[in-house]
């Protein structure tokens, strides 16, 4: 269930209520009785958990992350291949 923000047109109080999102939206300020507004949020930000972040943590992407074979140079360093080097 999300927490909601919202705004007192009277009193100018700021305050979260967690409520369902099939619920309707507040009216009246839990202080003055007077006309709330339901604020637009950023959601919620990333929690980190644990000890770290490992690369067998997310799939990587196919976006050129990865050197293609053909990019890759033979171990001696010439551009093209020699009968030395196998790959």
């Amino acid at each position: 269930m999300p927490t909601y923000e919202y705004e007192c047109t009277k009193c100018r109080k700021r305050f979260e209520h967690f409520q369902k999102m099939t619920d309707r939206p507040l009216k009246k300020c839990p202080d003055c009785k007077g006309k709330v507004n339901r604020l637009i949020s950023s959601g919620s930000g990333i929690i980190f958990k644990g000890k770290g972040f490992y690369q067998t943590d997310y799939k990587p992407s196919s976006s050129g992350g990865e050197k293609k074979k053909k990019d890759k140079k033979p171990p001696c360093g010439k551009e093209k291949s020699c009968n030395s080097c196998k790959e």
